[in-house]
């Protein structure tokens, strides 16, 4: 056997047999010593497996195939029976190659005493039929591949050495090579999976379980190792999902799981989990908002629940619309909405006037330059925002609300205590004074209905009835400011007139001077809307003609109205938050609105006039407003 990696057995021809051991004894005494060796590795083995960690990642590089070298017989020419009989049972047991007493061993000593001895041969043939056979099965053993890998290249490494140009031990020899490297890299990216390094990005688990697909695609092993990465990924989506809300970067992880094997049912199954996450996160956090709105928690925690869920939900998202029109409302209405209707009980059990929610918003105050019939009182032009929304009465205070109050308070209007106030006069067609007129009395003079407007009254008068009104209702009821009152008027839009940009009021919009008006006794306006009449000449029951876009009645028309503001030749340095631009104990006082005496330059969205605060006429009433 010179020149093969396996050795021949020596042989001692001057050995003296009859002072030695028999063959088969020392076949025996050998065997013996092997199982007791055996034995104490395997308990060895066994101790030292209960506190190993596991194996580090293997490093994946090319495995030679160990050299066998044949263990030593010595054999006589005299045993030669007796060798080729222990031989030939050794082979039986599928003794091949580990000692001396196996069957390749005994076989090799034979054919080296005498190299024609053919039984040998046919032996030696057979055994390495077994070898192959061995190493075969151990390659598609399932269980312990490591180990059975190892023991197949061992026992490859058997039969090259017998026969080092035999093509079916090259071949074998390749399939184990590539099975071991195949198989290390399978370990290396389970190592991987352990570590959590998946190789989204390159490298790790998954570029291990692709190189051994691109070699073995239908490696059972692998496909599985690709399915546990996957799996990660899709852990890796549902933990920052759930635990860390982070929703991107949930997608981010599918999408790389994506890159495994495509939209599997299992991406598909995880997609809808954590949609149901996102979902149920966000209808805690509406949940959460909504009960943060009507508790002392109030606003700034509903807020921030707000921009929580505005950062995981996808856009549109109704939860998140909901929530933040809930917000908005109560931010801008508070328990209100806007355009909702309402009236506040008083003390006595009635009800105060019906309230209409104006909505918050901005708007231009003032004539812009060169506005047809302006003056430099309604201007600079300004932004007014108002960051919150406010009640106005629907109408102007009727006749029957200001008696409640008289009454109540015994209350001595100004009109009542001086006796005389300004009213039309038919004959004339002038104002003029006239005495014994008070709150109680209409435009002429005569007694007023209960449900028109109350005129007759100062601001202070008027002030004094939004006083009672309050401590009635619990509630905080004051004159409007002059930019929430145009602010109203113009209800949206921003042309000359309140309706808008057109010469002529459109039909039934309001109590104004029109050409087809006619007096008791005749009259005609000598200025006014061409073509346009409402059926009054003085003024009219409240609520008699359309409301404007915001639900409020004759703003613009049948008697002009006190605000709060102190009157200011222009607006320079006016508020710009809807405050009223107020001067303790100031005299001259504001009125808007136009009236049903009134020019139609008069009857303009940005009309004002100053007053003083001791006039009480025909012309003049108010309307109050009520914090939300």
């Amino acid at each position: 056997m010179a020149g093969c990696s396996g050795s021949a057995p020596s042989v001692a021809p001057n050995a003296e047999p009859a002072k030695n051991p028999t063959l088969v004894e020392r076949l025996e005494a050998r065997a013996e010593a092997r199982a007791e060796a055996k034995a104490e590795a395997e308990a060895a083995a066994a101790a030292k497996a209960k506190a190993a960690t596991p194996d580090p990642a293997p490093q994946v590089e090319s495995i030679a195939l160990p050299v066998w070298n044949a263990p030593e017989v010595s054999l006589q020419p005299s045993e030669l029976a007796e060798a080729r009989k222990a031989a030939d049972k050794a082979l039986a047991e599928d003794r091949l190659y580990r000692d001396a007493e196996d069957a390749i061993p005994l076989y090799l000593a034979i054919l080296a005493l005498q190299p024609q001895d053919r039984a040998a041969q046919r032996g030696l043939d057979k055994a390495r039929q077994r070898l192959r056979a061995q190493a075969t099965a151990l390659m598609a053993q399932p269980e312990n591949q490591r180990q059975a890998l190892a023991q197949a290249a061992e026992i490859a490494g058997v039969a090259v050495a017998l026969a080092p140009e035999g093509k079916a031990e090259q071949a074998l020899q390749q399939r184990i090579a590539v099975a071991r490297r195949l198989l290390a890299l399978n370990r290396a990216g389970e190592q991987a999976l352990r570590q959590h390094q998946f190789g989204e990005d390159g490298g790790g688990a998954q570029a291990a379980f692709r190189e051994v697909l691109a070699t073995d695609p239908l490696n059972s092993r692998a496909r599985q190792g690709l399915a546990a990465v996957e799996s990660g990924l899709i852990r890796r989506a549902e933990y920052a999902a759930a635990m860390e809300s982070d929703f991107d970067a949930a997608a981010r992880w599918l999408d790389k799981a994506t890159t495994i094997r495509g939209e599997a049912v299992t991406l598909k199954d995880a997609r809808a989990r954590i949609e149901n996450i996102r979902t149920a996160q966000l209808d805690a956090l509406r949940e959460g908002g909504l009960r943060d709105l009507v508790s002392s928690k109030g606003l700034k925690d509903a807020q921030l629940k707000l921009a929580q869920a505005e950062r995981i939900a996808l856009p549109g998202d109704r939860t998140v619309v909901l929530l933040r029109e809930r917000i908005e409302l109560v931010t801008h209405y508070g328990s209100f909405r806007p355009g909702q209707v309402f009236s506040d009980a008083l003390a006595d059990g009635s009800r105060g006037p019906q309230m209409v929610v104006v909505p918050y918003g901005s708007f231009q105050m003032g004539a812009a330059e060169g506005e047809i019939g302006s003056s430099d009182a309604e201007r600079p032009q300004h932004q007014v925002r108002f960051e919150r929304g406010f009640a106005m009465s629907i109408t102007e205070v009727t006749v029957a609300d200001f008696r409640r109050f008289v009454e109540a308070a015994k209350a001595r209007p100004r009109a009542t205590r001086r006796g005389h106030s300004i009213v039309y006069d038919e004959r004339s067609g002038n104002f003029i004074r006239r005495s014994g007129v008070d709150w109680q009395s209409d435009y002429n003079g005569a007694k007023a209905a209960p449900n028109s407007p109350v005129m007759h009254v100062s601001v202070r008068d008027a002030e004094a009835y939004a006083t009672w009104l309050s401590e009635q209702t619990g509630r905080y009821y004051r004159l409007p400011s002059e930019s929430e009152f145009e602010y109203a008027l113009r209800a949206g839009s921003q042309g000359r007139y309140p309706w808008g940009r057109s010469m002529t009021p459109p039909e039934n919009s309001g109590n104004f001077t029109g050409s087809l008006d006619v007096s008791p006794s005749g009259r005609h306006w000598n200025n006014a809307f061409i073509g346009y009449g409402d059926g009054f000449w003085g003024t009219a029951p409240v609520a008699m003609f359309r409301a404007n876009a915001w639900g409020l009645h004759d703003v613009s028309g049948n008697v002009s109205e006190w605000v709060a503001d102190c009157w200011h030749a222009s607006y320079r340095r006016a508020p710009a938050d809807g405050a009223a631009w107020y001067n303790p104990g100031c005299r001259q006082r504001v009125i808007r609105g136009g009236n049903w005496a009134n020019a139609p330059e008069q009857t303009r969205a940005a009309w004002r006039q100053s007053q003083d605060s001791d006039v009480t006429s025909a012309r003049i009433g108010f309307r109050l407003v009520r914090g939300i």
